[in-house]
């Protein structure tokens, strides 16, 4: 459809209307979408999305997993479930702002609300704090989560001709060909294409051997919002999608057991998306206070100086504003966009905050993120703090993470992976092996230009 009515919103679909005393959070279905979306439209999608990630699920919408696991493919567990919540192995929250919530919905989370986090295909049916089975994480905020997902896809675009090129050129040459990939400015090394068609991936870095930037979670292993989604309802709530648990892919309408099936549709799914698409991104305030202003204006160039910016790269260029659900990479046990007669179109250039972004010559929105969306090693033996972790995620190695982006910082603390360093003193001075001549630069500098560059990261706020 060419526009987005407000009443389609909520249909009546496979369960009648509840009233408004009922303890179900869904009180109603919400109707899958297509086509252009945009304005008050999109805005009231995403209010619809804001409800549910804020609604606190119950066992009559279907939360809980007695008979499956966290694992993101379906999994039964190695044994019954002994209690409906599990701090662990979860289900561990109500609802999704149970842990996004700092400073405001859609924010971050305090140590309480760390997560823990397995290797993520098998059962991930543990109860132990023990390292080897699972990972602690901090909840990391979603603001600008929209743009960082359509940034992610066009770079994985870039890089997929970018490996086209290298094997035309080996096809034309008779001979192979050393290609280096890059994609807004950031270089993911060099692949080498053969004339057969082969191509050696060793020089690869900071992507996997896809080319498909995966932007969400700390390792880097996440490739869009609904994969997001999809996996947190799951693991965090019991809530489990039919486009991953549902009767396609386990056979089973009820595949955990829990006595509900049909928990989570389509519909449901890309409102959760849609409100996230849509936060705005975060913003640099300026300090009312003349003397912050001041240390501020200096620390930005301090960051510079001592090559912050190499990874935390202030902008990246972005050509399009248009965020299709689902979306170009998906990969099964997400809602593809083969399985759709036709995408969303979300049009965020239609949203007021969408309006206040820079540009660059050509016309491309300049998304201030301070990241690169590429993975990095960031601790070795002399600085291991940032390489706390004993379990690999998904073939990422235990000391290679996602540059954190730092837009939103001031309002998101404590830093780190675990969530567990408490200033910005600390987590600059922790960085190892890729970050470390950066680190070591920071710690050698007079402490007035530490204090500079502090004063200016605490100016990079979530806003309203």
């Amino acid at each position: 459809m060419a526009a987005f009515a407000t009443a389609g919103l909520w249909g009546t679909g496979a369960r009648a209307e509840e009233p408004a005393w009922s303890e179900k959070a869904i009180k109603e279905r919400i109707e899958p979408v297509s086509g252009r979306i945009a304005g008050e439209g999109l805005e009231a999608l995403a209010m619809k999305g804001r409800d549910l990630f804020e609604a606190r699920f119950t066992v009559l919408d279907g939360a809980g997993r007695p008979n499956a696991t966290q694992a993101i493919v379906p999994t039964a567990p190695r044994r019954p479930a002994e209690f409906a919540f599990q701090r662990l192995a979860g289900p561990d929250a109500n609802a999704c702002s149970s842990c996004h919530n700092e400073p405001v919905a859609g924010g971050a989370g305090g140590f309480i609300a760390n997560a823990f986090v397995s290797e993520g295909f098998e059962s991930a049916n543990f109860d132990t704090l023990d390292a080897q089975f699972s990972n602690e994480r901090g909840t990391t905020h979603l603001f600008g989560a929209g743009l960082v997902e359509l940034l992610a896809r066009e770079m994985s675009a870039d890089l997929a001709a970018g490996r086209r090129e290298a094997l035309r050129q080996a096809r034309d040459r008779h001979e192979p060909v050393r290609f280096a990939l890059s994609s807004k400015g950031v270089d993911f090394g060099r692949i080498t294409a053969f004339p057969d068609g082969s191509v050696d991936l060793s020089e690869l870095a900071g992507v996997d051997d896809d080319l498909v930037v995966r932007p969400f979670s700390q390792k880097g292993v996440m490739t869009s919002l609904r994969q997001f989604t999809v996996n947190a309802m799951n693991q965090h709530h019991g809530m489990e999608a039919d486009e991953r648990w549902g009767a396609r892919w386990t056979g089973a309408v009820d595949f955990d057991g829990d006595g509900h099936g049909d928990e989570l549709g389509a519909g449901e799914i890309s409102a959760l998306v849609a409100f996230q698409a849509t936060l705005p991104p975060p913003v640099i305030e300026a300090p009312e206070d003349e003397g912050w202003a001041e240390a501020a204006a200096r620390g930005r160039d301090v960051f510079a100086e001592i090559g912050c910016d190499s990874c935390h790269r202030p902008a990246l260029p972005l050509k399009s504003l248009s965020f299709e659900d689902p979306g170009p990479v998906d990969m099964a046990g997400t809602l593809r966009a083969g399985d759709v007669e036709a995408p969303a179109s979300y049009d965020l250039a239609s949203l007021e905050w969408a309006r206040r972004l820079p540009r660059n010559d050509e016309g491309e929105v300049m998304v201030p993120l301070f990241g690169d969306l590429k993975r990095h090693r960031i601790a070795d033996s002399r600085t291991p703090l940032l390489g706390n972790e004993t379990l690999a995620q998904r073939f990422v190695e235990r000391d290679v993470f996602m540059t954190a982006e730092l837009w939103g910082l001031a309002d998101t603390a404590p830093y780190g992976h675990r969530g567990d360093i408490t200033t910005l003193d600390e987590v600059i001075r922790a960085h190892g092996a890729e970050g470390e001549k950066a680190g070591r630069a920071y710690a050698a500098l007079p402490d007035a230009d530490r204090s500079a560059l502090i004063a200016w990261l605490k100016t990079l706020k979530v806003g309203e």
